[in-house]
């Protein structure tokens, strides 16, 4: 049986743990060529890995997205390789410090923006340069419950995904009519490695943030995954400029 991203080609960023690399699998799996980039080599590298074992036709290049000539590489390359780009994953991101606002150093904030705004930015322009020239694409950019709502601690992540859910709306009405559709995935606390690390700085916030969710558990990476799946096939043909949450309901409080 076929899956829903048959023969698509699939660039994804930030692919070396965590959302990146549950969602790479879940896009071999449903048939997807994979194009894998992130700046840890090794991680990237051990998801490539992976994902060739389940019998992705994939690789890796070793990508800064705040840098626009490594992201303009990674497309060509895809482009080189593939023939196209149907769809992409812009997923690359850091959390940054958690102080306040008047605490934070201007250097920790410009690097936070660089990487998950700036980067993302990046990335949309060089993808829909591609998919204006092919007539269709979608792209799904990762923003977060924080870039719906406030939140205390993490000023320039809020900032940054907030950003990622404007650009998104604007871009997708922007394109609807080129046959591109942009959206967004905007997670709950996930179990990925940069939340296990704060988790062993502060051990008290995993049950806090469990409480927080109606279903009274915290995220799964595959469980995001899933949903990029669906907004990146044919099957989501309808959707564009949705931020939407995966969250296990806490926007709905």
């Amino acid at each position: 049986m076929s899956g829903i991203l048959e023969g698509k080609i699939a660039l994804i960023t930030g692919a070396s743990s965590g959302i990146g690399r549950a969602t790479a699998k879940i896009f071999a799996r449903e048939g997807a060529k994979l194009v894998l980039a992130d700046v840890a080599e090794a991680g990237g590298q051990e998801t490539l890995a992976a994902v060739q074992a389940l019998g992705a036709d994939a690789l890796f290049m070793k990508t800064d997205v705040s840098k626009a000539a490594d992201v303009d590489a990674v497309v060509a390359k895809a482009v080189e390789v593939y023939g196209r780009l149907d769809c992409a994953f812009n997923n690359a991101g850091i959390g940054g410090r958690g102080v306040r606002t008047h605490e934070y150093t201007e250097e920790e904030w410009n690097r936070v923006l660089a990487v998950n705004l700036t980067g993302v930015w990046l990335c949309m322009k060089a993808e829909i340069i591609q998919m204006l020239k092919q007539g269709s694409g979608a792209i799904v950019n990762t923003s977060s419950i924080m870039g719906l709502t406030g939140a205390i601690r993490v000023p320039a992540y809020t900032a940054a995904k907030h950003g990622v859910a404007g650009i998104t709306k604007a871009a997708a009405l922007e394109y609807a009519r080129h046959g591109i559709r942009i959206n967004a995935v905007c997670p709950a606390p996930i179990y990925t490695p940069m939340l296990m690390g704060a988790f062993e700085k502060r051990p008290d916030i995993e049950e806090r943030y469990a409480r927080s969710e109606p279903m009274k558990r915290i995220g799964q990476p595959e469980e995001v995954g899933e949903a990029v799946a669906w907004l990146c096939s044919d099957r989501a043909s309808y959707m564009t400029g949705l931020p939407m949450p995966v969250d296990g309901g806490y926007m709905a409080q």
